[in-house]
């Protein structure tokens, strides 16, 4: 079991503190486009560290099994870790295009109908790019399609 400070430290790393709305502010100022930025950038940090950790990792665990079993277990292991890396990249990539969106002034609103997706939700998932209503309807045509 982790320790209370080591357990509080991991919380700081992950976590941030959720935007406080100011009565009239405009959505999307300054301030809100830098918060989310921030979160972005500190979601990209900590996912490229993962990486980092895993090629140590792999560097210094592979080895040589006599053992075709111990062998089987150490790549079924490396494989595992190598999808989780790969879908990890993909998610750096779209944290990317998020960054780009907060550069080009285009982040925070609905990809298919332009209203605004709300700022509990893009903390909630930062790379959203739909409103809930049109992910809603995206997801019940998905499931009308795949069956």
């Amino acid at each position: 079991m982790p320790s209370n400070a080591k357990q509080k430290s991991s919380q700081l790393i992950r976590g941030f503190v959720p935007y406080k709305e100011k009565k009239g502010e405009e959505y999307m100022n300054e301030q809100q486009l830098d918060h989310f930025a921030g979160i972005l950038n500190s979601w990209k940090k900590e996912l490229m560290e993962e990486v980092d950790r895993t090629v140590h990792h792999m560097q210094d665990e592979a080895a040589n099994f006599p053992d075709p079993a111990d062998r089987a277990s150490q790549e079924e292991e490396f494989s595992l870790e190598l999808r989780a890396r790969d879908r990890e990249r993909k998610l750096i990539k779209k944290i990317d295009q998020t960054l780009q969106r907060i550069e080009e002034d285009d982040y925070g609103f609905c990809d298919s109908c332009g209203v605004e997706i709300g700022i509990r939700r893009l903390e909630a998932r930062p790379t959203a790019t739909l409103c809930i209503d049109c992910k809603t309807l995206a997801e019940i045509k998905e499931k009308q399609i795949g069956g």
